[in-house]
Protein backbone atom coordinates (compact mmCIF):
# COMPACT_ATOMS: atom_id res chain seq x y z
CA UNK A 1 0.00 0.00 0.00
CA UNK A 2 1.86 3.43 -0.88
CA UNK A 3 2.19 6.14 1.83
CA UNK A 4 2.48 9.10 -0.38
CA UNK A 5 -0.30 11.78 0.29
CA UNK A 6 -1.08 14.72 -1.90
CA UNK A 7 1.19 17.67 -0.97
CA UNK A 8 -0.91 20.99 -2.85
CA UNK A 9 2.71 22.72 -2.36
CA UNK A 10 5.06 20.25 -4.23
CA UNK A 11 2.87 18.00 -5.87
CA UNK A 12 0.84 20.76 -7.49
CA UNK A 13 4.00 21.92 -9.26
CA UNK A 14 4.58 18.41 -11.17
CA UNK A 15 2.75 18.26 -13.91
CA UNK A 16 0.37 15.13 -14.24
CA UNK A 17 1.01 13.11 -16.96
CA UNK A 18 5.51 13.47 -15.97
CA UNK A 19 5.46 9.40 -15.17
CA UNK A 20 8.83 8.39 -13.11
CA UNK A 21 10.59 7.24 -16.74
CA UNK A 22 13.36 5.56 -14.91
CA UNK A 23 11.55 3.04 -13.24
CA UNK A 24 7.98 2.76 -15.08
CA UNK A 25 10.08 2.32 -18.86
CA UNK A 26 13.80 0.94 -18.15
CA UNK A 27 15.77 2.21 -20.79
CA UNK A 28 17.45 -1.64 -22.20
CA UNK A 29 13.39 -2.67 -22.28
CA UNK A 30 12.34 0.74 -24.16
CA UNK A 31 14.98 0.44 -26.91
CA UNK A 32 14.60 -3.47 -27.25
CA UNK A 33 10.63 -3.08 -27.76
CA UNK A 34 11.53 -0.46 -30.25
CA UNK A 35 13.55 -2.58 -32.28
CA UNK A 36 10.57 -5.07 -32.07
CA UNK A 37 8.60 -2.56 -33.79
CA UNK A 38 11.05 -1.55 -36.27
CA UNK A 39 11.22 -5.44 -37.43
CA UNK A 40 7.94 -5.60 -37.69
CA UNK A 41 7.34 -2.33 -39.75
CA UNK A 42 10.13 -4.42 -41.78
CA UNK A 43 7.63 -7.24 -42.20
CA UNK A 44 4.97 -4.67 -44.07
CA UNK A 45 7.10 -3.25 -46.28
CA UNK A 46 9.02 -6.64 -47.55
CA UNK A 47 5.16 -7.62 -48.07
CA UNK A 48 4.63 -4.67 -49.94
CA UNK A 49 8.08 -4.74 -51.88
CA UNK A 50 7.10 -8.54 -53.40
CA UNK A 51 3.44 -7.12 -53.89
CA UNK A 52 4.90 -4.37 -56.04
CA UNK A 53 7.68 -6.87 -57.64
CA UNK A 54 4.67 -9.28 -58.81
CA UNK A 55 2.26 -6.63 -59.82
CA UNK A 56 5.02 -4.18 -61.23
CA UNK A 57 4.70 -5.32 -64.75
CA UNK A 58 0.68 -5.04 -64.87
CA UNK A 59 -0.04 -2.31 -66.62
CA UNK A 60 -3.41 -3.27 -68.06
CA UNK A 61 -2.52 -1.62 -71.10
CA UNK A 62 -2.06 1.78 -69.21
CA UNK A 63 0.84 4.04 -68.78
CA UNK A 64 4.27 2.20 -67.79
CA UNK A 65 7.28 3.36 -65.11
CA UNK A 66 9.41 5.26 -68.17
CA UNK A 67 5.84 7.42 -68.89
CA UNK A 68 5.21 8.53 -65.86
CA UNK A 69 8.07 8.89 -63.64
CA UNK A 70 10.11 12.15 -63.40
CA UNK A 71 13.53 11.33 -62.19
CA UNK A 72 15.20 14.44 -61.79
CA UNK A 73 11.84 15.34 -59.04
CA UNK A 74 12.10 12.20 -57.12
CA UNK A 75 16.31 12.68 -57.08
CA UNK A 76 14.75 15.96 -55.72
CA UNK A 77 12.83 14.14 -53.02
CA UNK A 78 15.03 11.56 -52.14
CA UNK A 79 17.68 14.46 -51.32
CA UNK A 80 15.37 16.14 -48.70
CA UNK A 81 14.58 12.72 -47.37
CA UNK A 82 18.16 12.33 -47.38
CA UNK A 83 19.24 15.88 -45.81
CA UNK A 84 16.73 15.38 -43.15
CA UNK A 85 19.02 12.16 -41.97
CA UNK A 86 21.61 14.52 -41.18
CA UNK A 87 20.21 17.31 -39.53
CA UNK A 88 18.66 14.62 -37.15
CA UNK A 89 22.21 13.37 -36.64
CA UNK A 90 23.46 16.96 -35.63
CA UNK A 91 20.49 17.18 -33.57
CA UNK A 92 21.71 13.73 -31.81
CA UNK A 93 25.01 15.01 -31.19
CA UNK A 94 24.06 18.73 -29.77
CA UNK A 95 21.97 16.07 -27.27
CA UNK A 96 24.97 14.11 -26.05
CA UNK A 97 26.77 17.96 -25.38
CA UNK A 98 23.35 18.95 -23.70
CA UNK A 99 22.51 21.69 -26.12
CA UNK A 100 19.38 22.49 -25.71
CA UNK A 101 19.00 25.24 -28.53
CA UNK A 102 20.68 23.67 -30.72
CA UNK A 103 18.46 20.37 -30.39
CA UNK A 104 15.67 22.16 -31.17
CA UNK A 105 16.98 23.94 -34.07
CA UNK A 106 18.29 20.87 -35.91
CA UNK A 107 15.11 19.28 -34.88
CA UNK A 108 13.44 22.26 -36.37
CA UNK A 109 15.33 21.56 -39.89
CA UNK A 110 15.00 18.27 -39.58
CA UNK A 111 10.98 18.60 -39.79
CA UNK A 112 11.12 21.14 -42.82
CA UNK A 113 12.83 19.14 -44.97
CA UNK A 114 10.62 15.69 -44.40
CA UNK A 115 7.53 18.43 -44.84
CA UNK A 116 9.43 19.34 -47.87
CA UNK A 117 9.34 15.72 -49.09
CA UNK A 118 5.74 15.45 -48.16
CA UNK A 119 5.03 17.78 -50.18
CA UNK A 120 6.75 16.91 -53.48
CA UNK A 121 5.44 13.10 -52.75
CA UNK A 122 1.76 14.64 -52.70
CA UNK A 123 2.63 17.24 -55.52
CA UNK A 124 3.74 13.69 -57.70
CA UNK A 125 0.67 11.99 -56.81
CA UNK A 126 -1.61 14.62 -57.66
CA UNK A 127 -0.11 14.83 -60.81
CA UNK A 128 -0.52 11.16 -61.80
CA UNK A 129 -4.02 11.02 -60.78
CA UNK A 130 -4.82 14.27 -63.10
CA UNK A 131 -2.75 12.30 -65.94
CA UNK A 132 -5.70 9.28 -65.53
CA UNK A 133 -2.83 7.26 -63.23
CA UNK A 134 -4.33 6.99 -60.36
CA UNK A 135 -4.29 3.55 -58.09
CA UNK A 136 -7.45 2.08 -60.10
CA UNK A 137 -6.09 2.22 -63.50
CA UNK A 138 -3.58 -0.91 -63.00
CA UNK A 139 -2.58 -3.06 -60.51
CA UNK A 140 1.15 -2.06 -61.03
CA UNK A 141 -0.13 1.74 -60.00
CA UNK A 142 -2.58 0.27 -57.53
CA UNK A 143 0.84 -1.42 -55.83
CA UNK A 144 3.07 1.83 -56.67
CA UNK A 145 0.22 3.76 -54.52
CA UNK A 146 0.16 1.49 -52.11
CA UNK A 147 3.90 1.01 -51.56
CA UNK A 148 4.74 4.81 -51.59
CA UNK A 149 1.67 6.08 -49.93
CA UNK A 150 2.58 3.88 -46.79
CA UNK A 151 6.32 4.87 -46.73
CA UNK A 152 4.98 8.85 -47.00
CA UNK A 153 2.43 8.17 -43.91
CA UNK A 154 5.07 6.72 -42.12
CA UNK A 155 7.14 10.35 -42.34
CA UNK A 156 3.89 12.54 -41.63
CA UNK A 157 3.89 10.06 -38.28
CA UNK A 158 7.39 10.62 -38.27
CA UNK A 159 6.90 15.04 -38.54
CA UNK A 160 3.91 14.49 -35.44
CA UNK A 161 6.57 12.85 -33.33
CA UNK A 162 9.23 15.24 -34.10
CA UNK A 163 7.13 18.14 -33.01
CA UNK A 164 5.84 16.51 -29.83
CA UNK A 165 9.45 16.13 -29.06
CA UNK A 166 9.81 19.47 -29.82
CA UNK A 167 7.63 20.70 -27.67
CA UNK A 168 8.54 17.98 -24.53
CA UNK A 169 12.31 19.35 -24.50
CA UNK A 170 11.36 22.68 -24.72
CA UNK A 171 9.30 22.61 -21.82
CA UNK A 172 11.12 19.90 -19.82
CA UNK A 173 15.12 19.49 -21.25
CA UNK A 174 17.34 17.21 -22.24
CA UNK A 175 16.50 14.92 -19.06
CA UNK A 176 17.08 10.95 -19.55
CA UNK A 177 13.15 10.34 -20.71
CA UNK A 178 13.24 12.57 -23.31
CA UNK A 179 16.76 11.49 -24.86
CA UNK A 180 15.19 7.81 -25.01
CA UNK A 181 12.56 9.31 -27.13
CA UNK A 182 15.13 11.36 -29.08
CA UNK A 183 16.92 7.81 -29.88
CA UNK A 184 13.80 6.09 -30.68
CA UNK A 185 12.80 8.97 -33.06
CA UNK A 186 16.28 8.57 -34.21
CA UNK A 187 15.92 4.67 -35.68
CA UNK A 188 12.80 5.49 -37.07
CA UNK A 189 13.93 8.42 -39.25
CA UNK A 190 16.78 6.28 -40.17
CA UNK A 191 14.55 3.75 -41.18
CA UNK A 192 12.24 5.30 -43.27
CA UNK A 193 15.77 6.56 -44.90
CA UNK A 194 16.80 3.31 -45.79
CA UNK A 195 13.43 2.26 -46.77
CA UNK A 196 12.73 5.16 -49.49
CA UNK A 197 16.40 4.46 -50.77
CA UNK A 198 14.96 0.59 -51.53
CA UNK A 199 11.90 2.38 -53.34
CA UNK A 200 14.02 4.76 -55.27
CA UNK A 201 16.19 1.84 -56.71
CA UNK A 202 13.85 -0.42 -56.83
CA UNK A 203 10.79 1.26 -57.83
CA UNK A 204 11.92 4.10 -60.12
CA UNK A 205 15.23 3.86 -60.82
CA UNK A 206 14.54 0.55 -62.34
CA UNK A 207 11.26 1.28 -63.79
CA UNK A 208 12.70 3.77 -65.74
CA UNK A 209 15.54 1.91 -67.05
CA UNK A 210 13.53 -1.37 -67.59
Amino acid sequence: MSTHSYNPAVDAKVPFYVLDDDHAHPENSTMLGFWIYLMSDCLIFAVLFATYGVLGRSFAAGPTPQELFDLPLVALNTAMLLFSSITYGFAMLAMMKQQKGAVLFWLLITGLFGAAFLGLELYEFHHLISEGAGPQRSAFLSSFFVLVGTHGLHVTVGIIWLLTLMVQVARFGLHQANQRRLMCLSLFWHFLDVIWIGVFSFVYLLGVLQ
